[in-house]
Parts: C-alpha cells; structure tokens; sequence
C-alpha cells in the first residue's frame, strides 16, 4: 500500500499581525492548522501596490485577514490622506491580490461606520453614516473589499482589547499606578469584545462559503464608565470613577454615542454569538494572570 500524501496546510495572510487583534489571529489560526504569514509593516507595505503584489505571488495565499488600519482616530481628522491610503487605498490593494489569487478575504471594519445616533443595535445591513474620517476611511475600505472580491467578510467590530497593544484596559490599569481619581465617559455606549473571542469568530467564519457583512463584538452593551468599573473590580483595584459626559471630555475626532452592534448574521450563518463582554473580560483578567506570572525552569 503506498504511502498516504499528507495534505498540504492552507496558507493565510494577516496583516497588522503584531497588533492587538493581529497577534491573537496568528496564534488561533496556527492552532487550527494554517500556515500563517504576519508580515510587519516593514516586511509589507500594504499601501504599495507593487509589494503586495510580490508578497501574493510568493506566498499564494488561500486566505488574507486584513487587520492592519491606521487607527489614529483624533490624528485622522488633520491626516485625511494617510488614513484613506491606508484603510481604504491599501485594503484595494490587498483585494485585487486577494482575487487574483481565489482566497478568501475578511476585512476587519469597525462601528464607527455608523453615527451613533441610534438607541437599537445595528444590524448589518443598516445606513452607514460616518461621523469622522476614520470612519470615513474605513467604510470606504469596505465598499473597496465587496466590490473587488468576491470572496469577502467584512467583520466590523467595537471597543477591541486584548493583551497586546494599546487599549482601554490597559489604559484604565496603568492610570490607576498614579492616580486615585480617574474620570470616565459614561454617555458613550457601546460593547467590549476580547481580541481572542474576535480572533476565534473570524476562523470560524473563514471555514465557510457565506460571504458578506457580519458584525462580531462582545455580547451586551456597557458605557466606558461601566466598562472601567469592571475593569477595576476585576483588578482587585480601589480607584475612585468620576463619570464625566462626552461634552466634558472633547475630542478632535466624534464618537458615536451608540455603538452597540446586532449579531444576526452570525446566527444567520450558523455560528454561534460572541459571548458577554462582562464573560470576556474575566478570560482576559485569567490570560493576563497567566502572562505575568513567572515561570522557574527547576536545577539539577
């Protein structure tokens, strides 16, 4: 009997893979048994037509999972340019590749393609409406994505955290080291989703056929005042919240008031919701336990 051939892995790309999101996405998507690319900037400038180009040809991907954005919200409403070379010219670049080659796209997009005024969860397919040129920047990346593959997620997410990275959490932990008082927005509603929970959801999606616009966040809704106050009870830390309006702490670049996000195509396509932000963040406080604590290799 001859010897069985073994299969050989599928290959992804993830852009943006040393961000917060991006690291969480290579490790899941190792586990499931790709065989995974996370190209820096440095190795891929995705807004260089010519180096995406090359990249695919070497690596002939069957999936790409475009994370890496500029995500500069404030700095976006002076930098109008670079945040549509990146999140809009750059996601063209990587679309076209992502055609020419069949492989499945997902393009990660985010809730401030809406404009907050609402009071219900978005749904999918709901009236865009941006109300910064990030978001701006990102819709249009979107449009880009749908139109020139056709093998696209878009996989539009809100108030992502996880242990890399920049993030609230992070943010609300390390103001707590010089400060007893910390004033929070607390008119600004929205859901918290853990990059692992996010990172899982889209493989799962990629092992489908159902293209189109899925929206993957934590489950349930909080204000950033809420979201610290768990954070820090959490924590075991004993920090003094001042809940403050959006009007009280302005910004270059307008939030949405309301940014919770519906789940209906998740469900529609048979894959199960996100759990609880509230869940989410206790597997978050377990993984970062288990990152600090030290590790003694035994002598002898």
């Amino acid at each position: 009997m001859a010897n069985a051939v073994p299969m050989a892995k599928r290959t992804a790309i993830v852009t943006g893979a040393r961000g917060q999101l991006g690291t969480d996405l290579v490790r899941v998507l190792a586990g499931m048994g790709w065989q995974v690319y996370g190209p820096g900037r440095e190795e891929l400038d995705f807004t260089d037509p010519d180096a995406v180009e090359r990249e695919f040809a070497r690596i002939r991907p069957d999936a790409v999972i475009h994370a890496g954005a500029y995500t500069a919200v404030d700095a976006a409403e002076e930098d109008y340019g670079g945040a549509f070379l990146v999140n809009a010219f750059g996601t063209r670049n990587i679309a076209l590749e992502a055609e020419r080659y069949g492989a499945k796209l997902v393009y990660v997009s985010t809730d401030y393609v809406f404009d907050g005024t609402g009071s219900e969860p978005y749904g999918e397919y709901d009236r865009t409406s941006p109300g910064n040129v990030y978001g701006e920047s990102k819709l249009a990346g979107e449009k880009f994505a749908l139109r020139l593959s056709s093998r696209t997620f878009v996989v539009r997410t809100s108030w992502v955290y996880g242990l890399g990275g920049g993030n609230f959490v992070k943010t609300m932990l390390k103001l707590a080291e010089t400060r007893d008082t910390i004033s929070v927005v607390n008119d600004q509603i929205g859901s918290p989703t853990y990059t692992v929970d996010l990172a899982v959801c889209i493989a799962r999606l990629l092992e489908t056929e159902r293209y189109g616009i899925y929206h993957a966040a934590g489950g349930g809704q909080c204000s950033w005042y809420e979201f610290a106050q768990a954070i820090f009870r959490r924590a075991g830390l004993n920090v003094w919240l001042k809940p403050v309006t959006t009007a009280e702490f302005p910004r270059p670049a307008r939030r949405p008031a309301y940014s919770v996000l519906g789940q209906a195509e998740l469900t529609e396509a048979g894959l199960p919701p996100m759990r609880g932000w509230e869940d989410a963040l206790d597997a978050f406080f377990q993984e970062r336990e288990h990152a600090l604590t030290p590790r003694y290799s035994k002598l002898g």
